[in-house]
């Protein structure tokens, strides 16, 4: 039985100086370890920097790799909203960090596991996982605080949701696609969510990983994570009974979101229950 097509998204803002020798690994190990079609997409939000250019030098080599260009800045979430339009081209997508924290023998260990849940997901704090570098202590301390809080909103038991290294299957994705907001780095949160509401299994599985110098995340953590809590808050909110009564609230939501340099929260599709509340 021939091995499922896969395709993998790669968000990237202004990646020029990291994403190449990511790009090359990724290419050339599923080149040598996978017999089914593999794909690798970068999603390039805003980028100011050459980061367009080193994927088109990269793509000539391997016809794996390409890309997607967005000019204006869409966020990460953003990035992978789109990227995750393209689900119909494979049978499994998935996406990892443009800094290669974690490795593509990593997602391949991940593949066998879609036989027995819909989404497979990275985890660095579950027992069996290897970091390989850790996160700085206070970063991890910010981490372990929002997951205590993702946990009490939402209750998913899952002990890792921003570990990027997730795979889905194809109907999955196609499935949830439309209930899909979250722009900034809260954007596996609302993926997740989604997921458990509807019905879909979630498998998390110790990952290798290793912190990378040079993590935007960590250059601006204070507003990366109050933009994150306001996110999922959000979230919350859009399943609750109350969503309806915070609609001449937007206006205010926009400014927050302007002020921390953050991409807003996506508007429902139209004809969703959300718009017509």
């Amino acid at each position: 039985m021939p091995e499922p097509s896969l395709l993998l998204l790669i968000p990237a803002y202004n990646e020029e100086a990291r994403i190449e020798p990511v790009l090359r690994l990724y290419a050339d190990f599923f080149g040598k370890n996978y017999s089914g079609k593999f794909q690798l997409v970068v999603v390039l939000n805003g980028c100011r920097d050459n980061t367009l250019g080193v994927v088109q030098r990269v793509a000539k080599e391997f016809p794996s790799v390409s890309w997607l260009d967005f000019p204006a800045p869409i966020g990460k979430g953003g990035a992978l909203i789109e990227g995750l339009k393209l689900a119909g081209n494979a049978d499994i997508i998935g996406y990892v960090d443009a800094d290669g924290a974690t490795g593509p023998a990593a997602v391949l260990k991940l593949l066998p596991f879609l036989e027995k849940a819909e989404c497979v997901i990275g985890s660095r704090w579950l027992p069996g996982s290897v970091l390989l570098k850790a996160q700085p202590k206070f970063r991890q301390v910010v981490s372990r605080c929002f997951h205590v809080i993702v946990e009490l909103l939402f209750w998913m038991h899952i002990k890792d949701t921003q570990c990027p290294c997730k795979l889905m299957r194809r109907a999955a994705v196609e499935k949830i696609h439309s209930n899909l907001r979250i722009a900034d780095l809260a954007f596996d949160v609302n993926l997740l969510v989604a997921l458990k509401r509807a019905g879909f299994r979630i498998l998390e599985i110790p990952v290798e990983w290793t912190d990378i110098v040079g993590s935007k995340v960590t250059a601006s953590l204070f507003r990366n994570s109050l933009a994150m809590f306001l996110s999922i808050v959000r979230v919350w909110l859009i399943y609750s009974p109350f969503y309806k009564l915070l609609r001449p609230l937007r206006p205010l939501e926009a400014w927050i979101y302007k002020t921390l340099r953050t991409p807003a929260p996506l508007a429902a599709p139209r004809g969703k229950k959300e718009d017509r509340e």
